[in-house]
Formats: structure tokens, C-alpha cells, sequence
């Protein structure tokens, strides 16, 4: 697990801090899940805890969202400016918690799945509809909002999810793989989200593996090359979405790379009757994680792809 150490003392940090602890410990029985974890996370700015499964990330989450309460030798921990052992309803209250798997009640519509959020946070009708009408317009759902949130598309119900969590105005946001399961379009979507809420002052603290958080950054493509022009053109009218470059023949599509989107455009070309001379897949590799978090671009040496099939 990934985790940034910390050699301050905790309270010289929690002015600037949005969540700071030392020597974090947790163990079920004679396990050890967590054995002495330092974080640092400034206020403001987007955090991002991996490691595979079993690693222990969720039982962080979930003691640092009051939901478990840490192990015995635990040193101190702050969230949102707040102690945890003394005051944890406070805590509470500045977070919002949004998990891998949405929590939208698909029976209802977006809006009633809005002010029944704006309930549990004791906010009154008039607020809650105000503030539910604000963020269903911020997240671009105002079209579908008196539709079943079962009609939702995946990514519009990762919209509409975060959009439940910030009813509250939490300033802390936990967001567990918040990409799993989106199509290109909608990651691209769901960063832009990510980036909107830190330039607002909210520290999103991310949760995943170190794939999904490269799947979050944008530019992820797949490129075919053709040798035959009439067979570039074909390919270029039928398939979306796609960049093209009539000079090397080439055409660019928006993936993951992952093995489904392979087999699909693989399909289709068969399908077609089309063969491409050269497949490459393009997938960002941490460090564009790491130019996209700071805002500094993408380096120009990761237009080169990572791997290739022929």
C-alpha cells in the first residue's frame, strides 16, 4: 500500500491538514492489517491511497470515516480539524463517503434520490430542494432527474452518487475506484468532476489500485494503422469518436485498454470485413497520473505507446 509518511509532529500539521495520522493500527484477531500507518494529506488537494487487494486500504477509509475505531497503539488522528477519539460526530459531518458501488436507489427518480439525502441532512424543504436543484444542474442531470434512477447510465449514476455526497458540503470526500465500470466518455467526465471539486477547496482522498487510479487520467487510446487508403477510409466513416490522421493513415480511439474494449474493436473489424495493419494500445502509466494531479500536462515521451499487438 502506498501511503505518504509523515515526520511532523500531528499537531504542527492539522492547521494545514486535512488528514493527519500516526502510526495507524488495526489487527482481527491475531492479523495485523494495518501495522503503524503515517498519512499527510493537505487540505484542498486530491490523495490518492493504493495497494492490491487485501492491503488494507478499506479498513483505513473506514476508520478514518468513523465507521471502525482504530487499533490499540494508534497514535493521534485528525479529520477535517477534528479528533477522532474525542470528537467524532463532527467528523461526521465534514466528510461525505462515496463507495465503489453505487448507493443511488434506482426506484426512485435522481431528484427524489437528491432530497431524500437532503432529509437525512435535516436540511428543510425549501433548502433541500435548492440545494438538490443546484447540484443536479452542476453534475448535468437535470434532464433525467424525474426519471428512475434505474434508467440511469453508469456513469450518471456515478454523477448522481457523488451528488448525493455533497448535499451535506462535506470539505472531505472519500471515493473508492470511482471509475470502476465507466466507459472512456464517462472517466473522462467523472476526472473533470474530481478536478472541479478540489479547485472548489474539497480534499477528495482517493481509493484503489494503482491501475484503476491510471484509468481516472484521460488519454488512454487505442491507434490503428492502415496500408490500404480505401480500408483507412471505411474505418474512419463507420467508427465514432475517433481521431484521425490522413498522412500516416492512422486513426486514434478513446480506450482503456482493457481487454473488453480490445475484443470489441477487434469484433467490429471483422465484422467489417477490415483489416488494420498494426494495432497499438496506449495506456497512461503513473506519471501521467502524476502531470494530471498537478496540472502540469501530460509529458510529450507518453504520446509513445505502452504496448503493441500485431
Amino acid at each position: 500500500m502506498t501511503v505518504t509518511r509523515v515526520s511532523a509532529p500531528l499537531a504542527a500539521q492539522a492547521a494545514a491538514q486535512a488528514i493527519a495520522a500516526t502510526g495507524l493500527r488495526k489487527s482481527y484477531g491475531d492479523k495485523a492489517v494495518l501495522d503503524g500507518i503515517d498519512l499527510a494529506v493537505p487540505a484542498g488537494t486530491v490523495f490518492a491511497l493504493l495497494g492490491p487487494n487485501g492491503a488494507g486500504k478499506t479498513t483505513v477509509v473506514k476508520i478514518l470515516s468513523t465507521l471502525i475505531s482504530p487499533g490499540a497503539g494508534s497514535g493521534g488522528i485528525r479529520v477535517g480539524g477534528h479528533d477522532l477519539a474525542d470528537d467524532p460526530q463532527a467528523i461526521r459531518a465534514a466528510i461525505g463517503v462515496t463507495g465503489q458501488f453505487s448507493a443511488v436507489d434506482g426506484l426512485i427518480t435522481g431528484e427524489e434520490n437528491m432530497l431524500l439525502m437532503a432529509d437525512l441532512h435535516h436540511l428543510s424543504r425549501r433548502e433541500g430542494r435548492r440545494v438538490a436543484a443546484e447540484l443536479l444542474e452542476r453534475f448535468d442531470l437535470v434532464d433525467a432527474a424525474k426519471k428512475p434512477a434505474s434508467t440511469y447510465s453508469g456513469g450518471m449514476k456515478r454523477r448522481l452518487d457523488i451528488a448525493m455526497t455533497l448535499v451535506g458540503s462535506p470539505r472531505i470526500i472519500f471515493l473508492d475506484e470511482p471509475t470502476t465500470g465507466l466507459d472512456p466518455r464517462s472517466r473522462h467526465t467523472m476526472w473533470g468532476i474530481i478536478r472541479d471539486l478540489v479547485s472548489d477547496g474539497v480534499t477528495v482522498f482517493l481509493k484503489g489500485s494503482a491501475e484503476e487510479l491510471k484509468r481516472i487520467v484521460p488519454g488512454g487510446h487505442v491507434k490503428l494503422r492502415f496500408t490500404d487508403p480505401d480500408a483507412y477510409r471505411s474505418a474512419a466513416s463507420a467508427l465514432q469518436e475517433v481521431t484521425r490522421d490522413d498522412e500516416t493513415l492512422s486513426l486514434q480511439i478513446p480506450s482503456d485498454g482493457s481487454q473488453r474494449e480490445l475484443r470489441s474493436i477487434l469484433d467490429w473489424l471483422d465484422s467489417a470485413d477490415i483489416e488494420a495493419d498494426e494495432l497499438t494500445v496506449h495506456t497512461p502509466d503513473l506519471d501521467d497520473v502524476f502531470f494530471a494531479l498537478t496540472g502540469s500536462g501530460v509529458p510529450a515521451r507518453n504520446n509513445q505507446p505502452k504496448e503493441a499487438v500485431r
